[in-house]
């Protein structure tokens, strides 16, 4: 069941278009991955699902109604241009957004007081925004976004300012708040957090989608005859009429092959001509990354890819 759909969503700026019916559908309890160049609309599309501009056409769903302004309460948007105040103390910003989304001081206490234990910054109530560090302070807006509960969670770019450390402790965060019901858009240029994170994708390019699916089943679709096999001891495989050898390294007492097949040979196939040059030890197909495929669909129609 989807729990956020939009459904065909246009948005001009004079001649430009910054999105052309461009759908998509998040399932409930889902981690869905919004990508796409510079440029390529995602932001515009983040902007109207927060009512902070409106479409020119399409529709927007939440829990199969039509999006409403008052929806917004059960939106929780961490942005790439962060909106702390600088001036402001941690504390009393963190209770001063927790009630902006209708919670009332007692339970933004309660709350608050759960987040910044779990994430080690009970120290920081007291300080102002601009004594953080960059990484700090996301921290603080990471908790501002998820402190109402909200059904639907944006994170645009969450990653960044953070050390390996701490991002790491956010991916766990974000896969808990999944696990607790929530429902996220994840929009990134980071491919890795992409395969670590999403369940799905939609990719856009030059306003339209171009791209979308279970991150696996893409990876899958776009495997290239490529195949990993692993051999105990050291073994050398040559070129023949049916694949080619792309690398062949031995470590370990074990060698990795990775061949690419030229023709329609089947793995069983495969296998039968390989078992007799050792042990194998693993054989499986070699899934392109995201990032590769990103690169390589993208590429492909001639954007460009910048970051």
């Amino acid at each position: 069941m989807a729990l956020f759909e939009a459904k065909d969503i246009t948005k001009q700026f004079g001649t430009f278009y910054a999105l052309d019916k461009v759908s998509i559908s998040v399932p409930e309890q889902c981690i869905y991955g919004l990508l796409g160049p510079n440029g390529a609309g995602k932001t515009t599309l983040i902007r109207i699902i927060n009512q902070i501009t409106g479409p020119d056409s399409g529709e927007l769903f939440l829990n199969g109604k039509k999006l409403v302004p008052s929806d917004v309460q059960m939106i929780g948007y961490l942005p790439e241009e962060r909106g702390l105040y600088k001036k402001m103390k941690v504390g009393e910003q963190a209770i001063y957004f927790a009630q902006l989304k209708g919670l009332s001081k007692a339970e933004a206490m309660r709350r608050l007081k759960y987040w910044f234990k779990k994430l080690d910054i009970i120290d920081w109530w007291g300080k102002k925004i601009e004594e953080l560090s960059k990484g700090m302070a996301q921290k603080v807006q990471f908790i501002t976004t998820v402190l109402h509960e909200p059904k639907l969670i944006i994170f645009d770019e969450p990653f960044t300012g953070f050390d390996p450390v701490n991002a790491n402790t956010i991916k766990n965060e974000i896969l808990f708040l999944r696990e607790r019901g929530a429902t996220i858009i994840f929009s990134t240029h980071n491919m890795g957090s992409v395969e670590e994170l999403c369940d799905n994708i939609t990719l856009i390019d030059h306003a339209k989608t171009i791209l979308e699916g279970n991150v696996n089943d893409i990876r899958k679709a776009w495997a290239a005859n490529e195949y990993e096999l692993a051999f105990e001891g050291n073994v050398t495989i040559q070129d023949n009429n049916h694949y080619s050898v792309l690398n062949n390294q031995f470590e370990n007492n074990v060698s990795h092959l990775k061949l690419k097949t030229k023709d329609n040979i089947s793995t069983n196939d495969i296998l039968q001509i390989m078992i007799k040059s050792g042990n194998i030890i693993s054989f499986n197909p070699a899934l392109p990354s995201m990032n590769e495929i990103f690169i390589r669909v993208v590429e492909s129609r001639g954007s460009g890819f910048s970051k």
